[in-house]
Order: C-alpha cells, then structure tokens, then sequence
C-alpha cells in the first residue's frame, strides 16, 4: 500500500488579481503559485503595496482572483459560489483583519460570536462560546464592551478570537 499525503491546506497555481479596466487596469498579482501543507506556517513578506493583502483574501475566499486555481483543502473556490462559499469559510476559514473589522454597535462577546451565528448556532449559546473565547484570549473583562471602549490591542484580541471561534482548519491573518 502506498501512503498518500495529506491534500495542501493551500494551493495557489498561477493566480493572478487585476482591478479597474483600459488604461486604469493595476495587476496586483502575476501567476502566483503558493503550497501550504497542513500544520505549516507561512509568512508573506514584501514591501507595501506587492499585493499581500490581495493574495491573503483570494486565499480566504473574500475576494475571486482574475485567473488561476485556488484549492483550500482540496476544495476549489471557484467552485462555489454565494451561500456555498460563506459556508465553506464558515466551516473551514478564521480570518483575522488587518483593521479588525469590528462593528462598532455590537459588543465584544457579540462582535466574537458572528461565525457562529454564520453557521446557525443559537445566540445564547454563541455568546457564553464568545465569552469563553475571549477569556482565551486574556479579556473576558471586556466581553460587554463596545470596539470604541477598548485600546488597540484589546480589538485585534476581539479579532482574534472571532477568527478562532468556529475552530477552522485554516487561519488567515493580514
């Protein structure tokens, strides 16, 4: 019998993201090709501006690239499309954002629990989970608390436990 490995947590072949059109067209991203076995951890590393930011979110399914195939756990995005993504990424994507993204009306047990209420768990429920993470994260003090409440690291650790909430196979973070 023949071991097989594991499918890439990450496969990126030839992916390439351009915006606008004509004269204003940008390409961000020129036949990147990125393997990522499960367990591994990878940087991006470049200067401002490379496209790391572009690349990061083609692999997180938020945005589709121009050309090319991304596989995550052997499943093609661009195979799925509308509520068949948000729930692949439900299930299998943690992203954590360079600027939070935190919503400023909800607090930080609520602003934790949004994968969990992606996938239809219970509110109750998903806020005492959110608490429990955010206690994880060292400020379960801060549960009940709005974004503009908190400092700058308190937010990203909101963040962080959103991103981990869901427990997914793969964790992005820009």
């Amino acid at each position: 019998m023949v071991a097989t490995s594991p499918p890439a947590a990450v496969a990126c072949m030839g992916v390439t993201k351009s915006f606008g059109s004509g004269d204003a067209r940008v390409q961000v991203l020129r036949g990147v090709d990125v393997e990522v076995a499960p367990g591994e951890i990878t940087l991006l590393v470049g200067p401002s501006g490379c496209g790391k930011t572009t690349l990061i979110s083609i692999i997180a399914g938020l945005l589709e690239p121009t050309s090319g195939d991304v596989r995550i756990f052997d499943r093609r995005l661009g195979e799925l499309r509308g509520d068949a993504l948000v729930a692949f990424r439900a299930r299998m994507i943690g992203f954590v954002f360079q600027q939070y993204n935190l919503l400023p009306a909800l607090t930080a047990a609520e602003n934790a629990s949004i994968p969990l209420l992606v996938q239809g768990r219970h509110r109750s429920a998903a806020i005492r989970e959110a608490r429990e993470m955010l206690a994880a994260v060292g400020i379960g003090d801060k549960a009940d608390a709005r974004p503009a409440q908190l400092s700058g690291g308190q937010q990203q650790r909101i963040a962080i436990a959103r991103a981990l909430i869901h427990r997914p196979r793969l964790l992005v973070c820009d």
